[in-house]
């Protein structure tokens, strides 16, 4: 075990210093973050780039069709080319108009939603994983929970960790930062709720990710340099 990182408090800390997330377009990161587009979002990123999805957001905003109602009444083909950008978008376009109408069905409006879904009846819809259901939970509803993807797998196997499944990581992960609470709202100087520190460790992970994977290797040398 690599004793340069004893916890995800020290890569918290470390990725803050190297001020990951100081000048993001949204506080939290994901983009328009409390809003129904993060669940839209949760479903056109995967196996895709973000650029690609931010077009399809686009064009169903610009069609208006980026709400529960316009997704869950359109007609699928009108769906299907909004997001073609995205890729998959047959797929997507399907996995959309369900879970839209499903959110209606069960929930009635985006707001109750965001108050009342659970991890369970989101990982019961078609087409999404654990992953995309913390992403939705996180970034969607502000819930207290860390979105573990496979940055954070490869990152923290740079370190010589290995964990054996999704929960034992985010496990990990989250208790780094609950143990040690106090401590990283004292680095700020205002008050940050513990789904907030969630949303953004996960962002600085992501973006610390995209600048030093190369391949199958990470660079962790910047990390190291401030632990």
């Amino acid at each position: 075990m690599n004793l340069h990182i004893q916890s995800s408090y020290d890569l918290f800390c470390a990725l803050k210093k190297l001020n990951y997330l100081e000048t993001t377009r949204d506080f939290l990161w994901w983009p328009k973050s409390g809003n129904f587009d993060v669940v839209v979002g949760a479903i056109l990123t995967q196996q895709t780039k973000w650029e690609r999805v931010e077009e399809s957001l686009k064009n169903l905003n610009e069609s208006n069709s980026l709400s529960l109602e316009a997704l869950s009444g359109n007609d699928l083909n009108h769906i299907i080319r909004c997001i073609k950008p995205s890729g998959f978008y047959n797929m997507k376009a399907l996995r959309l108009q369900s879970l839209s109408s499903n959110i209606l069905k069960d929930f009635g409006s985006f707001d109750n939603f965001q108050k009342n879904v659970s991890r369970e009846w989101l990982l019961e819809q078609k087409g999404i994983g654990m992953e995309s259901a913390d992403s939705i939970l996180c970034y969607g509803c502000n819930r207290e929970i860390l979105v573990i993807d496979s940055y954070t797998k490869r990152l923290l196997e740079a370190f010589g960790y290995v964990f054996n499944d999704y929960t034992q990581l985010q496990e990990w992960m989250q208790e780094g930062i609950t143990q040690n609470l106090q401590r990283i709202k004292d680095l700020y100087q205002y008050d940050l709720e513990l789904s907030a520190i969630y949303a953004r460790f996960h962002g600085k992970i992501v973006e610390y990710a995209k600048k030093y994977i190369r391949g199958k290797n990470v660079d962790i040398k910047p990390i190291i340099n401030l632990i």
